[in-house]
């Protein structure tokens, strides 16, 4: 049994690889060998920085074909993370717009410039720090972690999912009501970062482990 982080260059792949070796005994590798990702068991996809940047990573390693392949197979669970969250919907507004690997629909869009809390205080953004979560729908990567648990974020844009079926997980910021859990088939995907989210992440990371589509 392997989990196999898939290493494009972006994202926190050796905290969420520690993370996971954290709550399982099975073999954990970051690699962006082909053949070593098709014969892992169980896959994350991370992200952190520009979609831009990520996009053109996964291009660029010759990954892209790969995880679509994988995607559209859903043969194995996939954990996507951060911007690896954000790259499995169709569009992104960032950078002018860039085209996603559209698994999921939806929009991923930017908080707005002027962004204020109930009683008028401005909000910076990035969206930075823990912030609870609405479980919008029930999951299996939701076992044991209590509806409105905090989780640590960091980002300027978030998931406007098309289908409310694929929403998992809401987070209010401002008036802005950000899908930051989504899934579809064997794929589960995350705005905040798990591996920096204490129990309730680690919590998340184990029912991964042992979740069966």
């Amino acid at each position: 049994m392997t989990i196999a982080v898939i290493d494009y260059g972006m994202g926190n792949l050796h905290s969420v690889a520690k993370a996971l070796e954290h709550v399982t005994h099975e073999h954990v590798v970051v690699t962006r060998d082909a053949r070593r990702i098709h014969g892992a068991t169980r896959l994350v996809l991370p992200g952190q920085g520009a979609i831009r940047d990520c996009m053109g990573e996964l291009e660029r390693t010759e990954l892209r074909g790969l995880v679509q392949e994988l995607l559209a197979q859903q043969s194995k669970p996939l954990l996507g993370i951060c911007v690896g969250q954000q790259m499995l919907h169709d569009h992104s507004e960032e950078n002018g717009g860039i085209r996603c690997l559209g698994f999921m629909g939806g929009e991923v869009r930017r908080f707005p410039a002027d962004m204020r809390d109930d009683q008028g205080h401005r909000l910076k953004v990035p969206h930075m720090g823990w912030n609870l979560v609405r479980q919008h729908h029930d999951h299996p990567l939701w076992d044991g972690i209590d509806d409105q648990e905090h989780f640590y974020f960091v980002h300027s844009y978030y998931v406007d999912a098309a289908d409310d079926a694929q929403v998992f997980g809401t987070t209010d910021y401002g008036r802005v009501t950000a899908h930051v859990a989504t899934g579809r088939d064997a794929t589960f995907a995350v705005q905040f970062h798990p591996e920096k989210s204490s129990r309730a992440g680690l919590k998340l990371l184990e029912n991964f482990v042992q979740w069966t589509p």
